[in-house]
């Protein structure tokens, strides 16, 4: 399934935002996948620890863009990655261009319900804890707004998040409305609350001036004061 979803997400025309499957081979105890490898590039969690501070939205903006592409091309593709988290992103850091990587969780996108959860803990969608069953896109959505909070925030969100969330009273004051907004129109417990897949990329948070990637050595970070009002660790590296 691997191998076969692979070949799917690198249909023509190929998206250089995931990895490219360059060639396999099945056995009867094992497979073998031969993967292009960039360079440089690091998992996105270990870029965020080594900024040791809060990057800049306008980073984050950058990456979650093309997470959103990647995972757009997928589910168009029917393919249902099931795993995007910080471990599956690779993550340039003198480009900012990311790769998502690792379809060992996915399935094949149908519109029929999942009642199997392949992926990980801190990822999984309300409606499977709650009803035993989840949608492909609306849980790829969940999965990105997942990410998105981890990167600005530190953390993943808890229940009282997700509850303020759902009355879309949630706000932080270190992050615009913009991204607030887009949060909470991810993270809604009710699926079918959330903002659609193919309407994520239209946000107005991803509403720049300039849609160019900004260079990186202008944005990594803000270097924060021990007095600040927000003072940033990365807590979810504590969670795997």
């Amino acid at each position: 399934m691997e191998v076969a979803l692979s070949v799917l997400a690198n249909q023509e025309p190929a998206l250089p935002e995931i990895i490219k499957l360059l060639d396999w081979r099945v056995d009867e105890d094992e497979y073998i996948m031969v993967l292009e490898r960039p360079m440089p590039s690091e998992e996105l969690a270990t870029f965020l620890l080594r900024q040791e501070s809060i990057i800049d939205e306008d980073v984050a903006r950058v990456i979650m863009r093309q997470a959103t592409l990647a995972a757009q091309a997928c589910c168009r593709r029917k393919v249902f990655h099931r795993d995007i988290k910080m471990d599956n992103i690779l993550i340039n850091p003198d480009t900012l261009e990311i790769k998502l990587i690792d379809f060992g969780c996915g399935e094949i996108l149908t519109d029929a319900p999942y009642r199997c959860f392949a992926g990980t803990d801190q990822y999984v969608p309300p409606e499977f804890q709650m009803n035993g069953e989840y949608h492909g896109e609306p849980t790829t959505v969940w999965s990105l707004g997942v990410l998105l909070y981890v990167m600005m925030c530190g953390d993943f969100p808890n229940r009282q998040d997700l509850q303020m969330i759902r009355r879309n009273i949630w706000t932080k004051d270190h992050l615009t409305k913009e991204c607030c907004d887009l949060i909470r129109c991810c993270l809604q417990i009710e699926p079918e609350q959330r903002i659609e897949l193919e309407k994520l990329s239209l946000h107005d948070w991803f509403k720049t001036e300039d849609m160019e990637r900004p260079a990186p050595e202008d944005l990594l970070v803000h270097r924060l004061s021990w007095d600040s009002q927000f003072f940033y660790i990365p807590f979810f590296l504590l969670n795997y």
